[in-house]
């Protein structure tokens, strides 16, 4: 006899979710001598890091992980800690509840409920865009304001969505005559947005949207993404 990876067993499909949360923490945190079922209730933060950058890259199938300012916008989200330093998660430790039972403040789902939205999302749709470093995603909306206040009118940026489970939103400035600036930040794009016009087209259509943060035009940075548009009969 041997001990087989962990099965979870499902009766419904909106059970996936937490099927494949719980054998994310059996594989990636269980010891390979254990008692069957007993795995640890809490794991070091640096630990998890790797475990969702790992899971990320495999799923998207990307060679471009996580960065550490990914990890730092990571950490603040699942212990609802809006520290300023990315030092002060590093020895910190994360439980089951706060991965994958606790509800996040302010929302309907858990941690682990809103990553597995962004990975499905970036592997259905966005692949190209997060292997070519386009979208930053990884960031609170309060950054991003401290980021773009301070740039010319039509500077945007990509993130994923804190409201919605498997969303991303654009971010962009806007300056009024008198100098003062404004960031908006765009209803955020499910899959089934994008499966209808891809985020490059979606983009070029914007005509708000000129430089991609920091600088970088955005016919240069997405006009790979954009398809030919169709004319006539067509």
């Amino acid at each position: 006899q041997v001990l087989s990876l962990p099965i979870v067993v499902i009766v419904h499909g909106n059970q996936d979710n937490n099927a494949k949360a719980t054998v994310l923490w059996d594989n990636a945190f269980s010891e390979i001598d254990r008692v069957p079922f007993v795995v640890a209730e809490r794991v070091p933060w640096e630990k998890m890091c790797d475990t969702l950058n790992l899971k990320f890259m495999a799923e998207v199938q990307t060679t471009k992980g996580l960065l550490k300012e990914h990890y730092f916008f990571l950490a603040q989200k699942i212990f609802n800690d809006h520290s300023t330093s990315l030092e002060d998660f590093q020895n910190r430790s994360v439980s089951w509840a706060q991965f994958n039972k606790e509800i996040l403040p302010g929302r309907g789902f858990t941690f682990w409920q809103w990553f597995d939205g962004v990975l499905d999302l970036t592997k259905r749709c966005l692949k190209s865009y997060w292997s070519d470093r386009l979208i930053i995603g990884f960031i609170s909306k309060q950054y991003v304001c401290k980021l773009l206040s301070t740039e010319p009118d039509g500077t945007f940026l990509l993130r994923f969505s804190d409201s919605e489970i498997g969303g991303v939103t654009i971010a962009h400035v806007i300056r009024g005559k008198d100098g003062s600036s404004q960031v908006e930040n765009i209803q955020p794009f499910s899959a089934k947005d994008l499966s209808i016009r891809s985020l490059g087209d979606r983009i070029r259509d914007l005509g708000q949207l000129r430089n991609l943060y920091p600088n970088i035009p955005k016919d240069q940075a997405f006009g790979s993404h954009y398809n030919k548009e169709q004319t006539g009969k067509d």
